[in-house]
């Protein structure tokens, strides 16, 4: 069907006030008044002898209802994406002065009222040992004191360690896993303990400010202790 052009600058400028909220481009509500303006023009200045057929019209109805149908899911989206964003703040002013494990192999070391220091950390076993063996490492790499734990099943295990006799700096102690089998070395994974100490959203995901000076972000948060 020959069909004239038709200048659709005055229909645009008239779009752009069908709605008073954001932009007409985005707007589903003036997408959909500008096409139904558009359409109107098309049948005014149809070729009489040659006039817009039925499946013509249908295909350009099906059209127009895909593209809001997609400007409204992306709305949805947006509106939906804020709403995570506010959901994922409140729940970081949940988690301040909580601990926290992640990845790493950093000891936690804590003083109780009595006196005592506690060094604390965790460690995931991919397969069941029969010998668990936690070293203690001074900032420097040498043995400091062991944990001996024996036969541990596979999944994750907290330890302790007694660290009032270590004389020196505890905040920079480490800790590594050693686990056997019969069938020799079994993998294992260090989980250090921190308590969080401020929070923020960077980028739509929750980041975690820890007492140790470390940020991580929540995803990365094996458990909350």
């Amino acid at each position: 069907m020959f069909m004239s052009p038709i200048d659709t600058s005055a229909l645009d400028a008239g779009a752009s006030t069908t709605s008073t909220k954001g932009s007409s481009n985005t707007d589903p509500s003036a997408a959909q008044d500008r096409f139904l303006k558009l359409l109107v023009a098309q049948l005014n200045n149809q070729d009489p002898m040659n006039p817009l057929d039925n499946a013509q019209m249908t295909s350009q109805m099906a059209q127009i209802n895909t593209v809001t149908g997609i400007q409204q899911l992306n709305l949805t989206m947006v509106s939906m994406a804020e709403q995570f964003a506010s959901m994922q703040a409140m729940q970081g002013t949940m988690l301040l002065g909580r601990s926290v494990q992640v990845e790493g192999d950093s000891l936690a070391v804590e003083k109780a009222e009595d006196g005592s220091v506690t060094g604390k950390g965790a460690f995931e076993l991919g397969n069941a040992a029969s010998n668990v063996k936690v070293d203690i490492l001074s900032p420097g790499g040498q043995v400091v004191g062991s944990v001996e734990l024996g036969a541990q099943e596979s999944g994750m295990h907290p330890f302790t360690w007694d660290a009032s006799k270590y004389a020196g700096d505890s905040s920079s102690l480490r800790f590594r896993v050693t686990a056997t089998n019969k069938e020799g070395a079994v993998e294992s994974r260090s989980y250090m303990q921190s308590k969080v100490v401020g929070t923020s959203v960077e980028e739509g995901l929750l980041t975690l400010n820890l007492a140790s000076g470390a940020s991580i972000k929540y995803r990365d948060v094996r458990s909350v202790v």
